[in-house]
C-alpha cells in the first residue's frame, strides 16, 4: 500500500493532485486533522479494509492541528509504515494571480493582503517542505503536465529528483521571458525566414529543422549546450532547486529557437528528467516576424 500525504502552499494545486490520485484509484481524504492520521492509517492498513492506496490532503487550514503533522508521521514511520510526503509549491506571483482569478481569500488572512498570507504560510511550511519526498513546483505546469508528473511518481515509480525543467523558445523582438534561469541566443544561425518556402513554417516542422540543423554551427552549439545543461542539472538538484527555466531565443521565436528547444528537450527526456516545453511566440505576427 502507498500512503501519501499531500501538503504545500495554498493555491499550488493540492486539491488538483488529490483529484488526480482519486482517478488513479487512491482513497483520498482532504483536510483531515493531522491528529487523526495514525488512527486513520490503522484502519487503512488493517487486512480487511479493502483499501489499496491512500492520499491525504493536509494544509494550514487545520490551524494548530497542522503542528501535529510530523508527530503523527514519525509515529507511523516508527511503526514500520512507509509514508510519502508530497509538497506542492508555486511562486508568489503565480499564487497571487490564482487567488485573484478565483476571488478566494488566503486561509491565513481574513482582511489583509494575499501577499501577507503567503509570507506567513511559507514560514509555517518550512519543515514540511524540507522533509518532503517530492516537491512539485506547479508555477508553469499545465494541468496535463502536472498529471504526467503525478503519473510518473505514483504509477510508473520512476526516480524523481524534484527538479522540473521547462524549455522555452522565444523571440527577442517580444522580450526575454522574465522567469528565465538560463538564456541562450541562437540568432547567429542562418535564418529560415529568408527562404520563402520556409517563412510560414515553424521549428516544429521537419523542413525547418533540417535547414537549421544542416549548419555545422547549429550542431556544434547543440552539443555544447547539452554538455553544459547535463553538467548543471545535478548541481541544481543538490542545491535544492525545483524549477529551472531554460530559454532559447531567436529574432521572432518561430524557427531557430523552436528547433533548438525541441532538440534539447529530446536529449533531456532520454535522461529521465521531468521536462516541459513551451514555444511562447510561435504564433505571433507570422508574416512580419523572423
Amino acid at each position: 500500500m502507498q500512503f501519501s500525504v499531500v501538503t504545500g502552499m495554498s493555491g499550488a494545486g493540492k486539491s488538483t493532485v488529490l483529484k488526480m490520485l482519486e482517478d488513479l484509484g487512491y482513497f483520498c481524504v482532504d483536510n483531515l486533522p493531522p491528529a487523526l492520521i495514525s488512527k486513520f492509517a490503522d484502519i487503512c492498513f488493517s487486512p480487511d479494509s479493502g483499501i489499496n492506496n491512500v492520499a491525504l490532503g493536509i494544509d494550514v487550514r487545520g490551524g494548530d492541528f497542522f503542528k501535529k503533522l510530523f508527530e503523527e508521521v514519525d509515529k507511523l514511520k516508527a511503526a514500520g509504515y512507509k509514508i510519502n510526503l508530497v509538497f506542492m509549491e508555486a511562486s508568489d506571483e503565480v499564487l497571487i494571480k490564482r487567488f485573484k482569478e478565483t476571488r478566494r481569500r488566503h486561509p491565513l488572512v481574513s482582511t489583509g493582503r494575499i501577499e501577507d498570507g503567503i509570507t506567513k504560510e511559507r514560514v509555517l511550511l518550512e519543515e514540511a517542505k524540507r522533509r518532503s519526498n517530492y516537491i512539485i513546483d506547479s508555477s508553469s505546469l499545465l494541468t496535463r503536465e502536472l498529471k504526467a508528473e503525478i503519473h510518473k511518481i505514483f504509477i510508473e515509480g520512476k526516480s524523481y529528483d524534484n527538479l522540473i525543467v521547462t524549455i522555452l523558445s522565444f523571440g527577442f523582438k517580444y522580450g526575454i521571458p522574465s522567469d528565465s534561469d538560463l538564456v541562450f541566443d541562437v540568432r547567429f544561425i542562418p535564418n529560415p525566414f529568408y527562404l520563402p518556402e520556409l517563412r510560414t513554417k515553424t521549428g516544429n516542422e521537419k523542413e525547418v529543422q533540417d535547414y537549421v540543423m544542416k549548419w555545422d554551427v547549429a550542431g556544434e552549439f547543440l552539443e555544447k549546450l547539452k554538455d553544459m545543461v547535463m553538467f548543471l542539472l545535478p548541481k541544481y538538484v543538490q542545491e535544492g532547486k525545483n524549477q529551472l527555466v531554460i530559454s532559447i531565443g531567436c529574432t521572432g521565436g518561430k524557427h531557430r529557437s523552436v528547433t533548438l528547444a525541441n532538440k534539447l528537450k529530446n536529449t533531456l527526456l532520454t535522461d529521465n528528467y521531468s521536462v516541459n516545453i513551451h514555444h511562447r511566440d510561435i504564433e505571433k505576427d507570422f508574416h512580419r516576424g523572423k
